[in-house]
């Protein structure tokens, strides 16, 4: 079996459906279909089950080859990978999660961090929309950019690259564009997106469920990645509060946003897990404090 008849039967076998399989995988149809009965004919048995025209299912055989194949398949991507790398002259890959969007902005660390450290290579993603933390423990991050405060037992938290106010983004016919600014005592009776992005104690710093006045926060739809709030926001369906970056990285012809005045500055700092403290992790974390936290004017 070839390495990409593996890598198909491997991904068929995640998405139980041919066309995504084919999608993720940028070939027809056709050619998954192929893939699987040809190997199918060399093991001489069946490896899904077709009989559901909705979803196919692994078979005995199938899910027999899936759990020996898929460690040893990831096992040697990794390899590869690290070879790859090797040839460049890179040692060692730093996974930084990014919840906020202003990756650009904080271009002073990465750039101090890879003249330090050539044979380190940071490779920035922006997780999905929930369990923030389970990507670091599950080690699928290294380290994640977050809002603070982080109060969990088994993480670090690192210095903090920067504060930044906070704004509301609405429809841009929402009855509230109208103001330049406003406080959430004004818009506690429109809905706010609600997730479940981590802990609950953690959302609360970023979006109370209470005014200081006592008024509750209407909560709305659970939403799981940030595309989902801004098309719900810009539908007119809810009011999203954002760290201020956001006024520049989300430029949409159907949003606004405005000033919350009632609301402190939000933190954002380095987070990992204590026991995968690393030696990139301790470099990156040694740069951010050398370079100390950006001020708003350079954001």
């Amino acid at each position: 079996m070839e390495i990409r008849d593996i890598t198909i039967f491997l991904v068929l076998a995640e998405e139980l459906h041919f066309g995504r399989a084919a999608a993720r995988l940028h070939v027809s149809q056709a050619r998954v279909s192929q893939a699987i009965a040809e190997q199918e004919r060399r093991l001489g048995g069946a490896l899904f089950d077709r009989s559901n025209r909705r979803r196919i299912e692994l078979t005995p055989l199938g899910r027999q080859l899936h759990g020996e194949l898929g460690p040893a398949y990831a096992a040697l991507c990794e390899a590869i990978e690290r070879a790859r790398l090797a040839a460049r002259g890179i040692t060692s890959v730093l996974r930084v999660g990014m919840l906020p969007m202003n990756v650009h902005d904080l271009r002073p660390y990465w750039a101090t961090f890879r003249a330090r450290h050539p044979a380190w290579e940071l490779r920035f993603s922006h997780p999905p929309f929930t369990d923030m933390f389970g990507n670091l423990r599950r080690g699928e991050l290294d380290v994640l950019v977050a809002w603070l405060p982080v109060e969990e037992p088994d993480l670090t938290v690192g210095p903090v690259l920067f504060s930044e106010p906070r704004v509301l983004a609405v429809s841009a016919g929402h009855e509230l564009a109208r103001h330049t600014s406003v406080s959430l005592e004004m818009v506690s009776d429109y809905q706010h997106p609600d997730t479940d992005i981590g802990p609950a104690y953690w959302f609360e710093s970023y979006l109370p469920a209470r005014t200081r006045k006592g008024r509750r926060i209407e909560r709305g739809p659970l939403v799981h990645n940030p595309n989902d709030v801004l098309t719900l926001t810009g539908l007119g369906e809810v009011v999203t509060v954002f760290p201020a970056h956001m006024a520049r990285y989300g430029v949409r012809p159907d949003l606004t946003y405005l000033a919350v005045r009632d609301m402190g500055a939000l933190p954002y700092a380095l987070v990992w897990r204590t026991k995968a403290e690393s030696g990139p992790i301790r470099a990156l974390a040694r740069t951010v404090r050398d370079l100390g936290p950006l001020r708003t004017g350079d954001l």
